[in-house]
């Protein structure tokens, strides 16, 4: 028995705060599921920015989602100062007894202290001073010179106080509403598609640089078309996204549905969970088809797939065999383009997705 590990019975709210994008807040179900599944008898709340929540609403284990809008500060100081003090007031009334802070963001330390929590954890952050590490009660490694999976790393942070996960409850968990649901099959109906029928391809990501080049894009869809398969693609309403799209979908001879720039968080997860394999880069909307337990073909750079690669979904991983990857920078030199990533031919790609295909 770890000698300070957390009486469970002791707790009535836990507050898990994860203050990064997308992808990173959809990782974090596993640790909602296990807090819920080990205490039933506690309350867990989640603290994410305003533009993630749909990662986590629905979430059966999750009993508030408190947002932060990144967009507080165009408004000026009092109004902010105004909007952080509302957040601080509701946080404070759910009397928290357990903090678990995912991230490195200053504001998990604030709140620790703030809300006068008897217990906090968090990642023992190297170079940290005294405040960071006064502010928590418990403090879990990060293995150094590993691979380890994202998922795995933020559970340590429940290992800390005591409690191990379960081979169940690793699974990643995004409900996407019966609304959004609804709303799918009534879009793919209008394009003669119903679940099951289509391929989906969501070709881009916030960063250029971990993008596949447009025209291999171009011949992959071109080559799966040719074998008779229908394609959805979409992508975000971002301007750099939207004319990648438009120069991949150019010069095919037969059109995709195309809802790029169309759909909400929800709707791309009930689109993703009716489509018979996902093909993306490393990006929110890959862990999303993860999530929906979709099989996924994935093409990785300079990101580490092993960090953040498909979580326990049928997948297949494309990587260049550049010794210098992952490096985690933005382009070779910084240049926005990743030759890792150019590298990596349509053929291995189509292959990886007739493979999966095979296996339905």
């Amino acid at each position: 028995m770890l000698k300070d590990a957390i009486d469970l019975t002791s707790l009535r709210r836990v507050l898990v705060i994860k203050l990064r994008h997308h992808g990173d807040v959809l990782l974090t179900s596993p640790v909602f599921t296990t807090l819920k599944n080990h205490a039933p008898h506690i309350e867990v709340d989640a603290l994410v920015y305003q533009d993630t929540a749909e990662m986590l609403t629905f979430h059966p284990a999750i009993s508030e989602v408190h947002t932060i809008d990144r967009g507080w500060k165009k408004f000026g100081l009092f109004s902010q100062v105004s909007e952080e003090w509302r957040l601080f007031s509701r946080l404070r009334a759910r009397q928290y007894d357990l903090v678990i802070h995912l991230t490195e963001h200053n504001r998990g330390a604030w709140l620790a202290r703030l809300l006068d929590v008897p217990h906090a954890v968090t990642r023992n952050v190297r170079g940290r001073g005294y405040f960071w590490r006064n502010s928590f009660t418990h403090l879990y490694p990060v293995p150094g010179g590993t691979f380890r999976h994202t998922v795995e790393t933020q559970l340590d942070a429940l290992r800390r106080i005591g409690l191990f996960p379960g081979e169940g409850e690793r699974m990643l968990t995004l409900d996407p509403g019966e609304a959004a649901r609804e709303d799918v099959r009534h879009r793919l109906e209008q394009h003669g598609l119903a679940g099951k029928d289509f391929i989906h391809i969501h070709p881009a990501s916030r960063w250029m640089f971990k993008c596949w080049p447009a025209g291999h894009m171009t011949e992959l869809m071109r080559a799966l078309q040719a074998q008779g398969q229908r394609i959805v693609v979409t992508a975000a309403p971002d301007a750099a996204e939207q004319a990648l799209v438009r120069e991949m979908l150019a010069p095919l001879e037969w059109p995709v549905v195309n809802f790029s720039g169309q759909l909400n968080l929800k709707q791309l997860a009930a689109l993703t969970s009716m489509a018979k394999v996902f093909v993306g880069v490393d990006s929110a909307p890959m862990h999303i088809a993860a999530a929906m337990q979709t099989p996924v073909v994935v093409l990785f750079g300079p990101s580490g797939d092993l960090e953040w690669g498909p979580w326990r979904v049928p997948h297949r991983i494309l990587t260049s065999a550049h010794i210098c990857r992952p490096c985690g920078n933005d382009g070779c030199g910084g240049g926005k383009r990743s030759e890792c990533l150019e590298a990596i031919p349509v053929e291995r790609v189509l292959a990886a997705v007739q493979e999966l295909l095979q296996g339905l």
